[in-house]
């Protein structure tokens, strides 16, 4: 997806959310920001106590654009897609997760490293 071009459909945002994530050590921290956030929010849930909203968004979203400007060297897709980058990072994980993201990658045109 060439830069400045907008993306009209999820499904074109799919494989352009791959290929910004094309590194596994940017994938890895992607996992670990979102288990964190999963985690927080069970908290809240448990708990009420609003802090663990701030700490959701934070263990979400610090570790993700670490990855993205020290690993990727891009900028994250949260700026101009948001939900669809929100819903992704959760779909990214689940694919890890039951084994199916190599598939996803490979039809995206991310090459294994």
């Amino acid at each position: 997806m060439p830069t400045g071009e907008h993306i009209g459909t999820y499904k074109e945002f799919w494989p352009y959310y791959l290929q910004q994530h094309s590194s596994p050590r940017t994938r890895a921290i992607h996992y670990l920001g979102t288990g964190l956030a999963l985690l927080s929010i069970l908290a809240l849930i448990a708990t009420f106590n609003p802090w663990f909203l701030l700490l959701a968004l934070v263990a979400g979203y610090a570790p993700a654009w670490i990855g993205h400007f020290f690993i990727e060297k891009n900028r994250p897709a949260t700026f101009t897609y948001p939900l669809w980058s929100l819903f992704s990072d959760f779909r990214m994980a689940w694919d890890w997760l039951f084994g199916t993201l190599p598939k996803e990658l490979e039809k995206a045109g991310v090459l294994p490293r």
